[in-house]
This record gives structure tokens, sequence and C-alpha cells, in this order.
């Protein structure tokens, strides 16, 4: 599996590659613009992300913002809904607004509100399918 973390925070980033390193091969980024690019790279080489850990509030391109240019961009080369990258939106932001605009007008597959947990983050990739076993 691979999976990229966007992340402007240090600490999180940290966290976040700490927890998934066990079940995937990581990368990094620290802005949206960041993320956008390594997303589309990704498909040009033929190693797409299977999974994105996307943070909203980042200088440059926020999350959302990058999250619509993810979603835009597979709908300009042909993927399918059920084919797109899952996305778990990750921010210290719970307000019902923003979960709407992540989720509902974003797209997003998934949303966690800071701080994230290790086993609630693992629970919420099992039930996206990309993992079936936990490691320790």
């Amino acid at each position: 599996m691979k999976i990229l973390i966007v992340e402007d925070d240090f600490g999180s980033r940290k966290l976040l590659q700490n927890i998934l390193t066990p079940y995937a091969d990581c990368d990094m980024a620290v802005n949206g613009e960041e993320a956008f690019e390594a997303f589309k790279l990704a498909w040009e080489d033929n190693v797409p992300y299977d999974l994105i850990c996307l943070d909203i509030m980042m200088p440059k391109v926020d999350g959302l913002e990058a999250l619509k240019k993810i979603r835009e961009y597979e709908k300009e080369i042909g993927i399918n809904i059920s084919a797109e990258v899952k996305i778990i939106m990750t921010t210290v932001l719970g307000d019902p607004k923003n979960v709407i605009q992540a989720l509902y007008k974003g797209g997003a597959t998934s949303y966690m509100v800071k701080p994230i947990k290790k086993n609630k983050l693992i629970d919420e990739i099992k039930k996206l399918g990309l993992i079936m076993e936990v490691v320790d």
C-alpha cells in the first residue's frame, strides 16, 4: 500500500508516519500544493496512492482546495468514483460546516478530528478495506 501524508505540522506528520509505516510506504507533503503535485506524479509514474491523510488548515493551498484538485484530476483522467483514492481529512476543525464541506461537497472518504489516536485511525483504514490486520 502507498500513503501520502499531508500535514504542515512536523509533530503531526511524524505521528502519522509512525502509525502508518508498518502498513505502507509513506510519502510526505507539507501543504496542498505539494500534495497535489505528489498525487499527480504518482499517477504519471503509474504507482498511485491508496490513501491520503490530508490536513485542512495549511499554508499556500489548504486541504479542501487540494481535495478539490485531486478529485478534478481523477475525473480528467477517467477514474471511476469507486476507484478514487481514499482520502481521510485530518483536522482540529470538528465543526459541522467543515465536515460537510470536506465529506459531502469535497468528496473526502472520511474525516478525523485531531488529536489522531492510533487505534481510531487504524480502524478507519480497516473500514476502507485497505488493511486487514493490525500490525504491532
